[in-house]
Parts: structure tokens; C-alpha cells; sequence
């Protein structure tokens, strides 16, 4: 379906790039399947599973303990060597940092910029859960005797979560880590779409992540508390009690808009507006939402965003699954979209917790990026376990309903447009106005062949590298591929020893269509093996979406 016509205020900002790893999905096109396929990503563990815990044996056997987990794949892993850390070191940086870390590699190579080359000043906005690894370290007093409390606390305390990110990636604009609890990650796009308002980066990376440690343990349940008495999380439904904590990572790479349409980056959506604000003392308690400053923060990010609230189609809402959180989330939305709007039932509301558990500091870029993935496919993925709404939410009576099955998402006026929130234990609250991405414009004439340029540091990496590349390219439906992907490998990829080409003109031809090019190749040899792959196939050029692989790690 076309795309309505955009309009702009100056003040929009691009999303060029994202990375993410959720439970049940290492990669964002696993994300985006899961989502549309409604897919629940809770573990439930048996006895055998759980990993030892300061949870007692008694605690363990108690009736109201769940075996539920929101894991994520492969913490223990990563590729200290790729980023010229001795392995002595990295054992001691919290998972949380070193997961970081090779996110924000991936983000910045999707997004097709490389750091060392790139002119402008990259900036990073970031938060991450209390670092519960700590207390491993803690338990093992050799390691503090033979290195020290000062190196421990460099890998270990969350100030250096951004920083870490800015030295390994030689990232020269501001680094701030953020911690608003539940929050985090949004109030960190927020900031990071201020700070490019002012021109203080050009580039930013913003998001959040949180590891539990240890990472197979279930929770006690306590009647009337946050967590779910099953593992499952009901947002606004009769049977909402609660929800389950765990465990994820998203990055998103923003820029302007009209500096990203001008450099021809591929842009995954646009964010029009956003707003922050805290509950203050006006509220039943310190860890009770506002009615009041989440109805301020939604209408302020519309007020930001100069769009009407019945232009919004869809909300992706905090969504916790509580009795007291949902309905006053509820009554917040319909506060701020009726003081301009008296229509009834016509936007889509959901919750991605409902899938993956509350990814606690990562929970808003888990909402953003689910929602940016929702725009460019154009499809709305289910809200899961809704059947009969909460008593307490008179949905009839609002602009919102519960999307719990996949629909098309069309448009008609006005372009696709979306809203996030999220709303931290505390009271700080944000809001976030997405819209569709406007249709890629050719920065040159299409040709009969493209070039592909690979690098990675071993061999392994290089043929992991390929084979995903392939995949990508037979995977990616053509109708949202970008139209510079010459760009996206040749400059957004610094100078890695090893390298591949492949010339091709359809995603399957890529995948065979392969050599290895050296870089103490001469000019003529290159040239020879170009031709080679080039004289494979014949037929009309077309554009490709490259969207970098996953950051090689060790295993």
C-alpha cells in the first residue's frame, strides 16, 4: 500500500540503523517473525534448569515460586579478541557492557558508518539494569587480591557502559549513561533526538540493555505485587496479574531527517516528537503511576510532534499487566488523544511485554524497535493473552482498542504513525511519536551489477559474514530494500584485512556469486576475480537491503 505524503517541521529525526537482541530472537528479522507470529518468548524451567541463586532451597520449594524466565541467548559469550581486549580482562566486565558493546558495533555497521572515517561527532545515550554480576566477583576475593577493586569497578560500575562504547568505537560526541528504571531506554532516544537538535553529534546511538545474573532463576510470587503468578503476562486483560522480568539489548542509530535524506542513509522510520516528565509527589506512593504526568507527557510529545491524536493508528503501550498499572495507563491515553479528539475505537493498542516478559531498563527500545519493525512492514503484530478486557478500562469509551491478532496496517491522509511509552518505577515518564519512513529516493542510476564488499578479521568471520549477507538477500522482501547499498558496505565498514566480494543482481544470485579479495591483491587480480563473479549471471539490476550481520562472536 502507498505511502500517504510527509510533511516536515525541521525537527524530525531519522532512525538510520538498530540492533537488537530479544529472548527467543538473536537477530531483528527473528524479532520481527516472532512478533508477527505471535510468539511467546518465556522459558519455563525445570529444577534441573535453574542456576544457583541466593534463593534458598526452601524458597525454591515454596508453592508461589514460578519457574519463569525472560532469557537471553549467549551471554557468556563475546568476541574480546575483535575488540582488543585480553580475555582476563573481559571476564571481568559485567555482560551487560561487553553485550553492549557488540550491539553498537552492529548498529553503527547496519547503519553503514564507520567511525574512524566518518567526519561528524557520534554521540551515545544509554542505561543498563544494576549489575547483579558483580556479586560473583564479589564471592571471589583472589580475583580482587591479583587485580584490584579499581579494575573490577571499571568493568563493572554502569558510568561506564557509554564510555566503554565511545573509546572501543572511537565515538568523539557525548556519552551519557541514563537511568530512569523502566524508562531508561526511551528517556535515552530522547535525549540523543535532543542532543542532534543542537548539533552537539550528528550521529547518535541510544538504547539500553539489561542481563540478569544469575539467568535461570524463577521469582517468588506475592498477591498484589508486579509479577505474574504464572510467568505470563496479560496486558489489559480480566486476568492481568502481574508480569515477568528478563533479559534483552536494542540500539537504534539516529540522525536528522533532512541531514539523512541528504547523505542517502536508509531510514527504518522518523521520530517526530518526544517528551520526558516525572510523576512528582502527587501520587499514592513512590512506585504509583500518574494519571496526570502520563496523560502531560503523551499530550507534550504531540504538541512536540505538531500531529493530531487521531492521526496516531496505533499506541505501543507500557503495558505492564498489572490491576493497578493498566487502567491508569488507559485513562492517561484517553485523557491526552480526547482533549483533540472525540472519535472512539480507532487506534490499535499493544504490548510487547506480552511476548518477551518486562525487559526492565530495556524495555523502551524493545517497544520502539518492535513499533519501527510494525511501520515497515506495514502490519500490526498480536498483543498476546487478550480475551475479555479488564473491568476496570471502559474501552468502549475510548479511542483505543486491543490489537490481538496481526492486521494490516493501512494508511490513508496522513502516514503511518505510532506512539511508545514508557513509564519508569520512580515516576520518570516518556513518550515517543514514530512515523513511517517516506519512500527512498535513487541517489544514482540503477546498473546491471552491484559490487558487495565483506571484511572481517579471521577467515571464520569472513564466511559467517557471507553466508548471513546471502541469507539476508533471499530473506528481505524487495519492496523496503534501501537504494545505496554500494554505500553501506564500502563506507560503513572500517578496513578489515580480509574481504569478499560478490556481484549480483538478485538475492539469489548473491549467494553463489562470491570471492575472496586481499587487500595485497593487485589491481589487475582484483579486477580478474570481479569478472569471474560477474560473468556468472546476466539479467536487470536490482536494489538491495544490506543489513550487516550479527557481530562475529566467539564460541
Amino acid at each position: 500500500m502507498e505511502s500517504a505524503a510527509h510533511e516536515s517541521n525541521g525537527s524530525e529525526i531519522a532512525i538510520i540503523g538498530m540492533a537488537g537482541r530479544f529472548p527467543g530472537a538473536n537477530t531483528l528479522e527473528q524479532f520481527w517473525r516472532n512478533l508477527r507470529d505471535g510468539v511467546e518468548s518465556i522459558t519455563f524451567l525445570t529444577d534441573d534448569q535453574l542456576e544457583p541463586s541466593s534463593i534458598d532451597p526452601i524458597t525454591q520449594s515454596d508453592p508461589n515460586y514460578v519457574r519463569a524466565a525472560s532469557i537471553l541467548d549467549d551471554i557468556d559469550l563475546f568476541d574480546a579478541a575483535f575488540f582488543g581486549i585480553a580475555p582476563q580482562e573481559a571476564a571481568l566486565i559485567d555482560p551487560q557492557q561487553r553485550v553492549f558493546l557488540e550491539c553498537a558495533w552492529e548498529a553503527l555497521e547496519r547503519a553503514g558508518y564507520d567511525p574512524a572515517t566518518y567526519a561528524g561527532a557520534i554521540g551515545v545515550y544509554a542505561g543498563a539494569r544494576t549489575n547483579t554480576y558483580l556479586l560473583n566477583l564479589v564471592a571471589n576475593p583472589d580475583l580482587f587480591a591479583t587485580l584490584g577493586s579499581f579494575q573490577v569497578g571499571l568493568g563493572n560500575d554502569l558510568a561506564f557502559l557509554t564510555t566503554r562504547v565511545a573509546y572501543k568505537l572511537n565515538l568523539r560526541g557525548p556519552s551519557y549513561a541514563v537511568q530512569t528504571a523502566c524508562s531508561t531506554s526511551l528517556v535515552a532516544v530522547h535525549l540523543a533526538c535532543q542532543s542532534l537538535l543542537i548539533d552537539e553529534c550528528q550521529i547518535a546511538l541510544a538504547g539500553g540493555i539489561a542481563i540478569n545474573v544469575p539467568h535461570k532463576t524463577g521469582y517468588l510470587y506475592r498477591p498484589g505485587g508486579i509479577f505474574s503468578p504464572d510467568g505470563h503476562c496479560r496486558a489489559f486483560d480480566a486476568q492481568a496479574q502481574g508480569t515477568v522480568f528478563g533479559s534483552g539489548v536494542g540500539i537504534v542509530v539516529l540522525k536528522r531527517l533532512e541531514d539523512a535524506l541528504a547523505d542517502g542513509d536508509h531510514i527504518h522510520a522518523i521520530i517526530k516528537g518526544s517528551a520526558v516528565n516525572n510523576d512528582g509527589a502527587l501520587k499514592a506512593s513512590f512506585t504509583a503511576p500518574s494519571v496526570q504526568s502520563q496523560a502531560t507527557v503523551i499530550a507534550d510529545a504531540l504538541f512536540n510532534a505538531e500531529v493530531a491524536a487521531d492521526s496516531i493508528a496505533y499506541v505501543e503501550a507500557h503495558g505492564t499487566g498489572t490491576a493497578l498499572g493498566d487502567p491508569i495507563e488507559i485513562r492517561a491515553l484517553t485523557k491526552a488523544f480526547q482533549a483533540s479528539t472525540e472519535r472512539k475505537g480507532f487506534c490499535a493498542l499493544g504490548s510487547v511485554k506480552t511476548n518477551l516478559g518486562h525487559l526492565d531498563t530495556a524495555a523502551g527500545i524493545a517497544s520502539l524497535i518492535k513499533t519501527v519493525l510494525a511501520l515497515e512492514h506495514q502490519q500490526l503484530p498480536p498483543s498476546l493473552h487478550f480475551h475479555t478486557p479488564n473491568p476496570n478500562i471502559d474501552f468502549a469509551n475510548t479511542p483505543f482498542y486491543v490489537n490481538h491478532t496481526l492486521a494490516e496496517w493501512p494508511t490513508h491522509e496522513v502516514p503511518r504513525r505510532a506512539g511508545v511509552s514508557a513509564f519508569g518505577i520512580g515516576g520518570t515518564n516518556a513518550h515517543i511519536l514514530l512515523e513511517e519512513a517516506p519512500p527512498p529516493i535513487p541517489t544514482q542510476p540503477p546498473r546491471d551489477w552491484q559490487l558487495l564488499l565483506l571484511s572481517a578479521k579471521t577467515e571464520a568471520a569472513l564466511e559467517r559474514a557471507t553466508a548471513n549477507l546471502a541469507q539476508q538477500l533471499r530473506s528481505q522482501p524487495t519492496s523496503i530494500w534501501p537504494m545505496s547499498p554500494i554505500r553501506c558496505r564500502s563506507v560503513g565498514r572500517p578496513g578489515i584485512t580480509g574481504a569478499c566480494s560478490s556481484a549480483a543482481t538478485t538475492p539469489t544470485h548473491s549467494s553463489c556469486s562470491t570471492g575472496v579479495l586481499r587487500s595485497g591483491w593487485s589491481a589487475r587480480a582484483r579486477r580478474s576475480a570481479t569478472d569471474q563473479s560477474r560473468s556468472c549471471f546476466r539479467g536487470k539490476a536490482r536494489s538491495t537491503s544490506l543489513w550487516p550481520p550479527a557481530s562475529t562472536t566467539t564460541r
